[in-house]
C-alpha cells in the first residue's frame, strides 16, 4: 500500500526534527569546546579575537561545503554566526554583569513578519558623490566590490565585507535618484529585510495596515521583493526581499526600481 502524501511529509518532518535536535547538539558542545579555550586564552593572555584563525575557519568550512554540495555562501553565514556567538562567550565570561534572563515568548504573539523575517540582507544608500563614497568605504572601512545581479550598473556600486552588504548609488544612476537626493539628501535609501516568503510578509503587513508601495515582483534571478512607503516618523523604508531563486547579488534593476517608486508613485 503506497503511503499517502501526509504520512510521508509527517515522516519527513519528523526526520527533520531529529536532524534539527542533533544539529542543536552538535552546536551545544562546539560552544562548549569554545568556552574551553576562553579559558585558556584567559590563562595565556592570548588575544580573544584572532583574525588568522577566522579566516582559516571561514575559508575552510566554504570549502567543505562545496565537498558536500553546499551553497558555500549560505555556509559561510552559518559559520559566522557560530564565530561572533564564539567571541561573545569569551567576551561575556570576563564580564562582571550576569547575562539577562531570558523567557521564551507566550505562544501566539509572534507577529507575521516576526514569524519569517530572517537578518537584514543589504542596505541601499544615496550619495552625493559616488566616487568619494566607494574610496571611503573600501579605504577607511575594508569593504571590497562585489558584482550585482544582471550586471554592474553605471552610478550603483554593491560592496561586501563578511556578510554586510552595502548598496552605494549616486546621482548619476537615474534622474529618480537625482531626485530623491534632492528631496531628501544622502543616507540610508532603505533596508532591505529578508524574509522565508514574500507574499506571506506582505498579506501579514496589509492586514495590519501598513503603508505599502509596490506588490510582489519576481526579478530574473527569482527573487521575490516588494517595499513599504518610507515611514514619516522615522524616514526609515523598508523593502522586503525572498531569495527563491540562485543565491546571487542585489539586482541594480530593483535598486532603481525603488527610486523610482519612491520618488514618482
Amino acid at each position: 500500500m503506497t503511503e499517502s502524501p501526509d504520512a510521508a511529509l509527517a515522516d519527513l518532518r519528523r526526520r527533520i526534527d531529529d536532524l534539527d535536535r542533533e544539529f542543536v547538539r552538535i552546536v551545544a558542545q562546539r560552544l562548549a569546546v569554545c568556552e574551553e579555550v576562553a579559558e585558556v586564552k584567559r590563562g595565556t593572555g592570548a588575544a580573544v579575537i584572532q583574525p588568522a584563525r577566522v579566516r582559516d575557519v571561514v575559508t575552510s568550512r566554504r570549502q567543505l561545503a562545496i565537498d558536500a554540495g553546499v551553497d558555500p555562501d549560505f555556509a559561510e553565514q552559518l559559520f559566522r554566526v557560530l564565530l561572533a556567538e564564539t567571541h561573545r562567550i569569551e567576551v561575556a565570561g570576563e564580564r562582571d554583569d550576569p547575562a539577562p534572563d531570558k523567557v521564551a515568548q507566550p505562544e501566539g504573539v509572534r507577529s507575521g513578519l516576526d514569524t519569517v523575517a530572517t537578518r537584514i540582507d543589504h542596505l541601499v544608500v544615496a550619495v552625493d558623490d559616488l566616487d568619494t563614497a566607494v574610496a571611503s568605504f573600501t579605504g577607511s572601512f575594508g569593504f571590497h566590490r562585489t558584482h550585482l545581479a544582471g550586471g554592474d550598473v553605471p552610478g550603483i556600486v554593491a560592496l561586501a565585507a563578511g556578510g554586510v552588504t552595502l548598496v552605494l548609488v549616486g546621482r548619476e544612476a537615474s534622474p529618480a535618484v537625482a531626485r530623491y537626493l534632492e528631496r531628501h539628501g544622502g543616507g540610508v535609501q532603505h533596508v532591505a529585510i529578508e524574509v522565508l516568503n514574500a507574499g506571506y510578509a506582505r498579506a501579514c503587513l496589509a492586514d495590519a495596515q501598513a503603508s505599502l508601495l509596490t506588490n510582489v515582483v519576481v526579478d530574473d534571478a527569482g527573487h521575490e521583493q516588494f517595499f513599504a512607503a518610507r515611514d514619516p516618523a522615522s524616514g526609515v523604508q523598508l523593502g522586503f526581499i525572498a531569495r527563491t531563486g540562485h543565491r546571487v547579488g542585489v539586482a541594480a534593476a530593483n535598486v532603481l526600481r525603488m527610486f523610482d517608486e519612491l520618488v514618482d508613485g
